[in-house]
C-alpha cells in the first residue's frame, strides 16, 4: 500500500503555499458545559498543524461537527460558542466564522482572509449532505479550498463528506495529529517490534469480540481483564461467584482461546482476583485465588499475583497496545491492578524497552487515574476509530488519504 500524503509531502502545501486555501477536518465535537469547553484535549491536538500552515502562508478553513443535529440548524450545537476557546489555544489569532459554508458569502470571507488567516465553519451536521456523504455536498464545501487536510482520526471510521469525500476530490493529506496515529498504530499492529503484548479489559465480551478475534492472529501475548475475564473464566469452567458474566458469550470465548492456541498467542487470565459484595465506594476487596470466589462476591480486579505477573510478561515484550481497564478502576481499591500494570509500562517506557500504545475513553481515564498517562509512547483519543482499527476493519477517512 502506498504512503499516504503528508503535510511535507502534498505539493499543494509546498509550491508557493502561501494564500492557498486549506480546508482542515478537526474534530472540535468536544464536551461543554453551561458554554464553556470542560476538555479542550482535541482542540489542543489539532494545534500543530494549524500552526505549521498558518506559519506557511495558508489561509486555513476548520471543519468539524458537534453533537447530533441530524441535518438540521439546531442552535445550542452551533461551533459558534467554540470561537474563544479556539482564540486562546491559538495564541489570539483572529478567527472569523461561516455561518453558512455553502453561501457566496463564505467564500469572499475565505478569500478576504489574509495570509494565515483563519475561518472557522458552522457544523456541518447541521447539512444532511455531510452524513450521507453526498458528492454534490462534498464539492460545495471543496470550492472553499485549494486542498483538504484530514487531521481527525477519531471520525475516520466515519465515511461522510467532510472525512471521505473531500479526500477523493481534491488535494488531500494527513495532517500532523493524523499523522502520528497512523504511524503509531502501524507501530503496534502493521510493522511492530515482537513480541507484542494487547492487554484488552472493559466490560462485555460481546462488544470488543471483533477486537479479541482479530489481536489473536496480531500479537503474540493477549490479556483479558475487566469484567470480560469473568466470561472467558466461566467458559472454562471455574466458578466466578456473584460476578458480572455474559453466559451466552461463553462458546464465543471458547472460540477466541482456541483460535489464539492454533496460531500460538497466549492468552493471560487472572490467577487471583480482588472479590467483594458490592461495588460501590468504600467497599473492602478481599483478594483470593480464582479458584476460591465466594458464590455471593463478585471479581471486580486482578488480584496481586495476577498484576505481577502481567508486569513480567511486559518486561519480556517490545511493543504493548492497551485498551481498557483491568478491573473497576474508578472504585477504589479496584483499581490496584490497573494501575500496577500501567505503572510497569510507563517504567520499561522510560527505559526504552517498550513501546507502548493506548487508546479509548475508559483506558485514557484509567491511566490518568494511575498518573501513567504521559509516559506512554502514544495515545489516542479516538474512541469508535480505534477500537475499529483495532478490530482490523478499513476506516474510510484513512483509506481515502491512500488514494
Amino acid at each position: 500500500m502506498p504512503r499516504f500524503e503528508t503535510i511535507d509531502t502534498l505539493s499543494a502545501l509546498n509550491e508557493r503555499a502561501a494564500g492557498t486555501r486549506v480546508l482542515v477536518r478537526g474534530d472540535l465535537n468536544v464536551p461543554m458545559q453551561d458554554g464553556l469547553v470542560t476538555d479542550a484535549t482535541r482542540i489542543e491536538r489539532l494545534l500543530p498543524t494549524i500552526l505549521e500552515l498558518t506559519k506557511r502562508g495558508c489561509k486555513v478553513v476548520i471543519m468539524s461537527h458537534f453533537d447530533r443535529p441530524k441535518g438540521k440548524v439546531v442552535p445550542e450545537m452551533s461551533l459558534r460558542a467554540l470561537i474563544p476557546c479556539l482564540v486562546k489555544i491559538f495564541g489570539g489569532r483572529k478567527i472569523a466564522f461561516l455561518e453558512n459554508p455553502l453561501g457566496e458569502n463564505a467564500k469572499e470571507i475565505v478569500a478576504n482572509l489574509p495570509n494565515g488567516g483563519i475561518a472557522l465553519a458552522e457544523n456541518l451536521r447541521f447539512f444532511a449532505g455531510e452524513e450521507s456523504n453526498d458528492e454534490k455536498f462534498a464539492r460545495a464545501l471543496g470550492k472553499l479550498g485549494d486542498a483538504f487536510v484530514n487531521d481527525a482520526f477519531s471520525v475516520a471510521h466515519r465515511a461522510h463528506a467532510s472525512t471521505e469525500g473531500l479526500a477523493r476530490i481534491m488535494p488531500a493529506a494527513a495532517g500532523r495529529s493524523m499523522q502520528s496515529e497512523l504511524e503509531a498504530l502501524e507501530t503496534a499492529l502493521a510493522n511492530p517490534e515482537r513480541p507484542v503484548v494487547a492487554v484488552i479489559g472493559g466490560a462485555k465480551v460481546s462488544t470488543k469480540l471483533e477486537v479479541l478475534t482479530n489481536l489473536t492472529s496480531k500479537v503474540d501475548r493477549l490479556v483479558v481483564g475487566g469484567a470480560m475475564a469473568n466470561t472467558f473464566l466461566y467458559a472454562k469452567g471455574t466458578h466466578i461467584g456473584a460476578s458480572l458474566c455474559e453466559k451466552e458469550m461463553a462458546e464465543a470465548a471458547l472460540t477466541v482461546m482456541n483460535n489464539a492456541a492454533e496460531v500460538g498467542c497466549k492468552i493471560i487470565l487472572p490467577s487471583d482476583v480482588v472479590v467483594a459484595e458490592q461495588l460501590k465506594l468504600g467497599s473492602t476487596g478481599e483478594t483470593v485465588h480464582i479458584s476460591a470466589v465466594p458464590p455471593n462476591m463478585m471479581i471486580l480486579d486482578i488480584g496481586t499475583n495476577t498484576a505481577q505477573a502481567i508486569a513480567a510478561e511486559l518486561e519480556s515484550c517490545r511493543t504493548l497496545l492497551w485498551n481498557g481497564p483491568l478491573g473497576a478502576f474508578e472504585y477504589p481499591p479496584f483499581d490496584g491492578g490497573t494501575r500496577v500494570v500501567s505503572r510497569a509500562a510507563a517504567e520499561l517506557t522510560t527505559q526504552s524497552k517498550l513501546h507502548s500504545i493506548a487508546g479509548g475513553g475508559d483506558t485514557i481515564a484509567a491511566l490518568v487515574s494511575a498518573n501513567t498517562l504521559s509516559r506512554f509512547s502514544y495515545v489516542s483519543t479516538a474512541g469508535g476509530a480505534f477500537l475499529e482499527w483495532l478490530e482490523g476493519k478499513e476506516l474510510p477517512g484513512v483509506a481515502a488519504l491512500y488514494g
